[in-house]
């Protein structure tokens, strides 16, 4: 392990940062070389795509393969489960709509701290829906860990029905399958338009760490590029940077395979081609979050900070449609939520609940809801296959004309 790899993380943290304990500057360092070397045998410069791969899934090192804190106040971030429970419960109403039609399982991809799948199961045990199994994938154990412990904390009834995996099942399934900010941190892409052409952004070695190297793009990446302009009917002007997710295309045309009957579900933040692509989102949509600090720089902290792309719904739907699924609906989160049942839901809680207890649901509400907090910067997805019914969720508005 490198003593001056340590050194230049410990450097990167010299702000108004809270600094990771000594054990996490560790893990980071070895990742570190790791990274070194695959830029070394690179020739000097790593795709970013790959190393936006190490730094989150590398395994035992990266940021979702560690075991450190990631979720909740303690961690770098919180998401819509650990905000209320109302996003499950009603995200789970959604479920069993579906489930009421296809019979089958739920697999959610990607658990967190298994927070949702308690509160999903608690919803539909409620209404006699739960499935005969919920599925988890999920490639990290330290977090499995955790999500067993989540589970067998709030519904140690339920625990026989839910089962991990490490891979996608090889047999198909009917059903629902649910997955709650996972497209955001799928491997992307970065290129810069110039007047000569493409280029890629590459990561190579710095005194300091890391620093970016332009190189002209790869013919699959400069294709990538041309095609997205011609949907666009435009060429992205001269500087402008941002992203593609090259692995999307075939991660839907693997949950596609999968799906024999039934309805996946996509909740992230993101948006249709043409905003994504807008002219004056002239940087792209590439975020870094650590200790809750939001900030635009993934070549800082490898593996102690999560990095994410907002999604390109657009191409979502595009590559579903290639893998001979349907558009089942499109809407902002709020409108979803609407839909699906959150204004019942609430109202149930706020009957028995005293005035303290109603501040905070109508806080939590809010900020599931509200256009400055969540509400309308997540949207919500369903591809579907041999799926005829209208989904609840997207009654109260249906966005998908502005594919």
């Amino acid at each position: 392990m490198s003593r001056a790899r340590e050194q230049q993380l410990i450097h990167q943290l010299q702000r108004e940062w809270p600094a990771p304990d000594p054990a996490a500057v560790a893990i980071s360092a070895e990742l570190c070389e790791r990274i070194d070397q695959e830029i070394e045998a690179a020739g000097g410069s790593l795709r970013f795509e790959r190393y936006m791969e190490m730094a989150l899934y590398e395994p035992g090192l990266g940021y979702y393969s560690a075991g450190l804190p990631r979720f909740g106040p303690g961690g770098d971030f919180t998401t819509a489960p650990l905000t209320s429970a109302l996003f499950s419960r009603t995200l789970a109403l959604q479920c069993a709509e579906c489930l009421a039609q296809t019979g089958g399982v739920i697999l959610e991809l990607g658990a967190g701290t298994g927070r949702m799948a308690a509160d999903m199961l608690l919803e539909l045990a409620a209404r006699d829906a739960v499935p005969e199994r919920y599925y988890i994938l999920e490639v990290s154990a330290a977090l499995r860990q955790e999500q067993r412990q989540t589970l067998e904390r709030t519904v140690p009834q339920w625990l026989g029905r839910v089962e991990w995996l490490d891979r996608l099942p090889e047999t198909p399934l009917r059903g629902v399958i649910v997955a709650n900010e996972v497209l955001d941190a799928l491997p992307v892409a970065l290129f810069r338009r110039s007047k000569e052409g493409v280029e890629e952004l590459r990561v190579a070695r710095a005194r300091d760490g890391y620093a970016w190297h332009y190189a002209p793009a790869g013919a699959a990446l400069a294709a990538s590029v041309a095609a997205l302009e011609d949907a666009l009917n435009e060429r992205l002007p001269a500087g402008y940077v941002s992203e593609l997710c090259p692995r999307l295309p075939a991660w839907i045309a693997s949950l596609s395979d999968l799906l024999e009957h039934g309805v996946l579900l996509f909740i992230d933040y993101g948006y249709p081609r043409r905003e994504y692509y807008h002219p004056q989102r002239t940087m792209g949509t590439l975020m870094c979050h650590y200790r809750h600090r939001a900030h635009a720089n993934p070549l800082i902290l490898p593996g102690l900070q999560d990095i994410t792309a907002f999604v390109d719904f657009t191409a979502v739907a595009d590559a579903g449609l290639d893998a001979g699924l349907e558009v089942l609906g499109f809407a902002p989160q709020a409108q979803f939520l609407l839909g699906a049942g959150l204004p019942s839901l609430l109202e149930a809680e706020m009957l028995h609940a005293d005035t303290r207890e109603r501040l905070s649901l109508s806080q939590q509400a809010k900020q599931l809801m509200l256009p400055g907090e969540m509400g309308e910067r997540f949207k919500v997805m369903a591809l579907g296959r041999g799926y005829g019914e209208p989904l609840s969720g997207f009654g109260f508005g249906d966005q998908r004309g502005r594919l």
